[in-house]
């Protein structure tokens, strides 16, 4: 009699094991399809919907379920006049300037080549070329740094790697001033070279990897990690001169986070859509102003915000969840938020903001108020060349489908604002020369099969990173 005891509690234990291995399995599940109370997530029935009034009542916020506004056309025939001619930045990163247009009218005919070896995850992260006077800076694959000659010659190229840390692939971000380049990378190192020769000036280790912008100012340089800590060193000796946390994300962005350095203060975004002013000289707080709401489920989505843009004493960036905000610099304060899906870098022009969303739209949108002006379907042609495709039962050819992701999707992955017209790269290895003032394609000029970088320009020469190398063309 015992022993059946025992064989019915040891039952009964293992099936209360077994209901709450089950339950802890429906919960992992919630949380991994962040608590979609979407039909088409597998997780409710038609008849178990919540209504738009339950979902107010109990305050729970659904994702992505918005209406686009840039996801169809808007004054497509409207003419933009631009009165402003852009300043005279020929020997300026357009990206770090802060507005975004570029003195830049080229005629696209000579291609040149800086190569180096192949990058495997090159379309993992955002690429920056540094340009020290006329000459060029970039990495490989193994964390060499090369600075080439605008003839394509190699300068100079150094690495300061071991073994097992080459194996790692560090990806390197840069910050310069006419002396010293800094280095910052995905393995928690930073370092100091002689930008003239390459020889290693000091090195030394953080407790996370950066994913940052590197902004140099004076005697000290601004840098984010992954802990989003921002954190101000020396550039004498990289010694921490002071660093300000806020809250860290349950995951690592892979869009780098943004940097603008004005007037004594340094404005950085971090991954969970946080933006923030602190004071250069003392490291103090000066004001910080979320974007989302930090709650769990939220988190788990991938947030991608563009960089900053400043201009009138307002900062101007966008992000993939549908916002692009407008704030005071001196408060904090939200101006304007307007519906337009971006995570590209905005350009300023006189009153009127240029946006291209992640579907492939250019968005016009007012500076002062945030209505949106005029919206253009860049990808309209390739739309077009799908839809017939798909008629005939034929595979898709390189384009962009609405409302759907395949491997097959056009994906604007930068642009530049010239002075008549817009540079527009894709994931497809595509240069797109759009007219600013009808937002009508006016070429398209093949690259390369595979992604390449948003534009960079120098001189009046255009430049794109490419998986193995930077193509150059005047």
């Amino acid at each position: 009699m015992e022993i059946c005891r025992l064989s019915k509690k040891r039952k009964s234990v293992l099936k209360e094991i077994s209901v709450n291995k089950i339950l802890s399995i429906f919960l992992f599940s919630i949380i991994i399809y962040g608590c979609s109370l979407d039909t088409k997530s597998g997780l409710w029935t038609k008849t178990q919907k919540i209504t738009k009034e339950e979902v107010s009542k109990k305050k729970i916020k659904q994702l992505f379920k918005e209406e686009r506004v840039s996801e169809k056309e808007f004054n497509p025939t409207l003419k933009i006049r631009l009165i402003s001619n852009p300043q005279n930045n020929s020997f300026i990163n357009n990206f770090d300037n802060n507005n975004g247009r570029i003195n830049y009218a080229g005629e696209l005919k000579k291609i040149s080549k800086f190569r180096f070896s192949k990058i495997d995850n090159f379309n993992q992260f955002e690429p920056n070329i540094i340009f020290h006077k006329e000459d060029i800076i970039f990495f490989d694959n193994k964390g060499s740094i090369l600075k080439f000659d605008k003839f394509s010659k190699l300068i100079w190229k150094k690495n300061f790697y071991n073994k097992r840390e080459k194996k790692l692939k560090p990806i390197l971000s840069f910050g310069n001033n006419s002396k010293i380049l800094i280095v910052a990378d995905s393995i928690a190192k930073y370092y100091a070279l002689d930008i003239n020769t390459g020889e290693l000036l000091w090195s030394k280790n953080n407790t996370a990897p950066f994913n940052s912008q590197i902004k140099v100012d004076k005697d000290k340089f601004f840098v984010v990690d992954f802990d989003n800590v921002l954190k101000s060193f020396s550039l004498k000796d990289g010694n921490e001169v002071w660093k300000i946390k806020t809250d860290k994300s349950l995951i690592r962005s892979q869009k780098k986070n943004s940097l603008v350095v004005v007037d004594g203060k340094v404005y950085f975004t971090n991954s969970i859509g946080d933006i923030t002013g602190v004071d250069i000289e003392s490291g103090n707080l000066i004001w910080q102003t979320p974007t989302q709401r930090s709650t769990l489920y939220e988190d788990l989505f991938f947030l991608k915000n563009s960089d900053i843009i400043f201009s009138r004493n307002t900062l101007i960036f966008s992000n993939n969840k549908n916002e692009l905000f407008s704030f005071d610099v001196r408060s904090g304060l939200l101006n304007w938020k307007q519906k337009i899906n971006s995570s590209l870098r905005s350009t300023l022009i006189d009153d009127y903001i240029f946006t291209v969303t992640m579907e492939g739209f250019l968005v016009v949108t007012n500076y002062k108020n945030g209505n949106i002006i005029r919206i253009t379907d860049l990808f309209k042609k390739y739309r077009k060349k799908i839809s017939k495709k798909k008629k005939k039962n034929k595979l898709n050819p390189i384009g962009f489908i609405m409302g759907k992701k395949n491997k097959n999707d056009i994906i604007p992955v930068g642009f530049i604002v010239g002075i008549n017209d817009i540079y527009l790269t894709t994931n497809k290895g595509r240069l797109l020369i759009i007219d600013i003032s009808s937002g009508k394609t006016k070429s398209s000029i093949k690259i390369d099969n595979a992604q390449i970088s948003r534009p960079f320009i120098l001189n009046q020469n255009l430049y794109i990173v490419k998986d193995n190398g930077i193509v150059k063309i005047n």
